[in-house]
């Protein structure tokens, strides 16, 4: 029963390979299931039918495994096959009667032997076993005469071995392996693999010992490629015999033999051409040359026949012989006229080798010899013929013209460019560089913004001189430097321009940026100021934009951090600089300076980088709210000031910061910040403005001139604080007073101030609390007067008048005890005038 299953599962793996349901590895796995089991049935006396069976199952199972490259599982398959052939030879000897029954059961098994040894060299082979794989293949090879229908199979079997081995490089063994396919080839006629496969053998035999060591194994070379040529002529063999005499050094006579034998076959065009190549390769120009000569008569009629003589001028070319090419070239050239045109892709190749002989000329500097052979093309090309090759061709004319001062001839060749490419960026490129040479700046800017338009459609064309994959890009380059050493600074900074716009890699980009803001600083310094605005808002774009690629560069692995950091520092110190040489145009100036904040958040935060920050965002802010001083909107003031509120609050941030780094008790960042922030918020009218003043007056070390600052800025429209401003003054008027020796005229300054706050002019109606504040600040006024004569005589005469104005205003109401304290009031301050004191007297 496990049999049958055995011998089914075998029967249904055959069936559902042929109908590809199975693998070739599903298949070998079935193969060895089904095998096995029939091998544990068995039995103790397994019949003939049995152990046939046995054999064919055991060997396609072994051969299964070898095929998928899994060799040593077919090893222990065939050893079975082995066992059961010998078993197999004693079952049939038993029931043999006389010798032709014994000879006959032999020759049987002989063939199954046969097969079982083949398959375990191919196993060995494969396992890298060679000295096996030897033994097996000799075993089989002695019963060829037994068995001489195998011939062929084993001389196959042995090629394949070679050709394995020689890929593997395994001269030695390759060689081993292609001399037995090779001999017993030669065995039996009647069975062999024939003399095509003869000679094939052969071939590769001569090749894997020129491989090997052509020098020491010369002879056996050539022995091995002069039998092949013999078995069967090829052009391979003929080809693979020149290489090897080459190889040996052999002498041209040996060559011309070797060529001579080859010339009474029939041969392809092509083979002739490589035949040919190979000779001059080799610097046997003798016999190349007189085999290229050769070859035209046995092509005649060929449309190929122009091949042969563009070898001709290559070789000529590389060996230096470039008179008898130029002759080869104008042969051709007449040829082109008189109907012996060259095919299609003959002649691009022509092209191709007068563009590189030109090419060459050109970089060695010898301009009229490349126009010599530009003129060789170009004399292919028909009167009125548009080809964007013929304008390269021109373009490249055109700058060989321009290196020889012969400006004319190269504006006809761009005029010739423009008519066959007129959309191309090397045409404009072209009419570009004759522009800068005649210092014609119009048409040289209006080219190079032709180039602009052009890079953006990112033109897919290569010019011949050296243009490599990012040829706008390179273009624009080249054009600034032109523009550069022809000292054309507008045409430069457009062509910068352009290029800033369309660089992908950081480090140009940057480069072409700062050279812009160079050249661009360098142009308004020569200007009119009324002339600068324009320029000066350039280099805010070209500093914008190197911020935003800064920004954009985290994501570059080729620029490095390092990279960032310096390119950072430079456009932050520009920034700084172009902001202080800008005072003029307090807009730019505070742009400039936000620039230089922003460009130093790319900079490690070490103490000048802080302090640097701290400056631009404070001097950013002074900027906004002197420009919301000027004659602006209501709208545009309340942007200003809260923007110089956002430039305060980021700087009050870092001012934290930085305090931790050192002592700043000089310092006037606190008071700065504190005015400018007062200033913003009351002209803002903004509700928290008291809850910063209840933080000013809690300190103990605030000086006299911010109370008088602040005082001034409470009243200072749109504010009006008059609160904030009379208590500002009264804190300042208090710390004058504490002062060992007053400043009288700051006193009085303060004190008239206050006065004015306190008590305005016109208005008879007052309180008698306020009066009386204003009256105390009038004795305060007589004893500082009293006390010195440093009081200015005017700020006393002005004292004098308020006191006596106020005392009118009193009386005019009927209040004279009022008026008459108020008079006398301003009578006192009558003594202390000086040459004032007769007239008012």
């Amino acid at each position: 029963q496990v049999e049958e299953s055995a011998v089914s599962l075998w029967n249904w793996a055959v069936t559902k390979h042929v109908g590809s349901v199975v693998n070739d590895e599903q298949r070998a796995k079935l193969r060895s299931v089904a095998c096995r089991l029939v091998c544990l049935c068995e039995g103790r006396d397994p019949s003939e039918g049995t152990i046939r069976r046995q054999i064919l199952m055991s060997m396609k199972t072994g051969k299964g495994w070898i095929d998928i490259g899994k060799a040593d599982l077919a090893d222990g398959f065939l050893e079975i096959a082995m066992s059961s052939v010998e078993k197999l030879y004693a079952e049939l000897l038993k029931g043999s009667n006389g010798e032709a029954d014994i000879h006959m059961h032999k020759a049987d098994v002989e063939k199954s032997l046969f097969k079982v040894l083949s398959y375990q060299a191919e196993s060995v082979f494969a396992q890298g076993d060679f000295q096996k794989a030897v033994v097996c293949v000799q075993r089989c090879k002695d019963m060829l005469m037994k068995l001489p229908k195998e011939t062929c199979y084993l001389s196959i079997l042995c090629y394949n071995f070679g050709v394995e081995t020689y890929e593997w490089k395994r001269y030695e063994q390759s060689s081993f392996w292609l001399s037995q396919s090779y001999d017993i080839g030669k065995m039996d006629m009647k069975y062999s693999v024939g003399r095509e496969m003869q000679a094939k053998v052969l071939r590769l035999l001569a090749t894997a010992y020129f491989e090997w060591d052509c020098n020491l194994y010369l002879d056996k070379a050539l022995k091995a490629i002069s039998l092949a040529n013999q078995e069967n002529w090829h052009p391979a063999g003929f080809f693979l015999k020149v290489k090897i005499l080459l190889k040996s050094g052999a002498s041209d006579e040996d060559i011309n033999s070797a060529v001579a034998e080859f010339l009474h076959h029939e041969m392809s065009l092509d083979f002739c051409l490589s035949t040919a190549k190979l000779l001059l390769e080799h610097g046997r120009e003798s016999v190349g040359f007189d085999f290229l000569k050769s070859v035209p008569e046995r092509f005649e009629s060929s449309p190929d026949l122009g091949k042969i003589t563009l070898l001709h001028v290559e070789f000529l070319l590389q060996n230096k012989r470039e008179l008898l090419a130029k002759q080869k070239v104008e042969e051709i050239i007449i040829g082109h006229y008189t109907g012996k045109q060259l095919l299609p892709e003959a002649l691009n190749r022509l092209h191709i080798i007068l563009w590189d002989r030109a090419a060459k000329h050109y970089e060695a500097k010898s301009y009229s010899e490349a126009l010599q052979w530009y003129n060789y093309s170009v004399s292919f090309y028909t009167p009125g013929q548009i080809d964007q090759n013929l304008a390269k061709l021109q373009r490249n004319m055109a700058s060989c013209y321009l290196h020889l001062k012969q400006v004319d001839k190269a504006k006809e060749a761009v005029k010739e460019a423009e008519r066959c490419d007129p959309n191309s960026i090397f045409t404009k490129f072209s009419v570009y560089k004759i522009a800068v040479m005649e210092k014609d700046t119009d048409k040289a800017v209006e080219a190079v913004i032709e180039m602009g338009k052009l890079a953006e459609k990112s033109s897919q064309h290569e010019d011949r001189l050296g243009v490599d994959e990012n040829t706008d890009n390179n273009l624009l380059s080249l054009a600034a430097q032109i523009a550069l050493e022809n000292e054309q600074q507008v045409v430069a900074i457009k062509a910068l321009e352009y290029l800033s716009e369309h660089l992908q890699d950081c480090q140009q980009l940057f480069a072409a940026l700062k050279c812009l803001v160079r050249l661009t600083l360098s142009k308004v310094m020569a200007e009119n100021e009324d002339k600068r605005g324009e320029d000066i808002s350039s280099m805010l774009t070209y500093l914008t934009l190197a911020h935003k690629r800064l920004a954009e560069s985290f994501t570059e692995e080729k620029f490095t951090g390092d990279m960032r950091i310096l390119e950072a520092h430079w456009f932050r110190k520009v920034a700084w600089n172009l902001a202080v040489q800008f005072r003029g145009w307090p807009e730019k100036m505070r742009d400039f300076f936000l620039l230089s904040f922003k460009f130093s958040q790319f900079c490690p935060s070490d103490k000048a980088v802080l302090i640097a920050q701290k400056t631009c965002l404070l001097m950013a802010a002074a900027v906004d709210l002197e420009m919301g001083r000027q004659q602006v909107t209501p709208s545009e003031q309340t942007e200003l000031l809260t923007q110089a509120l956002q430039h305060l609050q980021t700087c009050k941030e870092i001012w934290k910061v930085l305090k931790l780094t050192g002592d700043f008790a000089k310092d006037p960042t606190d008071t700065l910040l504190l005015l400018y922030e007062f200033e913003a918020r009351s002209k803002l009218n903004d509700p928290t403005l008291h809850n910063l003043m209840e933080s000013v007056w809690e300190q103990q070390q605030i000086e006299v001139k911010t109370l008088e600052i602040i005082a001034s800025l409470a009243m200072e429209s749109p504010a009006r604080y008059p609160v904030l401003c009379k208590k500002a003054l009264k804190s300042a008027l208090n710390l004058h007073r504490k002062q060992t020796v007053i400043d009288a005229v700051k006193f009085s300054k303060c004190l008239h101030s206050l006065i004015s706050l306190s008590l305005p002019t016109g208005l008879t109606d007052l309180d008698a609390r306020v009066l009386q504040e204003v009256w105390d600040y009038f004795e305060d006024a007589l004893s500082v007067v009293s006390s010195t004569d440093a009081y200015p005589e005017v700020e006393i005469l002005w004292l004098m008048t308020r006191a006596w104005n106020t005392g009118i205003f009193q009386y005019t109401v009927g209040k004279y005890k009022e008026a008459e304290q108020w008079c006398g009031l301003g009578m006192r301050f009558l003594s202390h005038l000086g040459s004032l004191k007769k007239s008012y007297e």
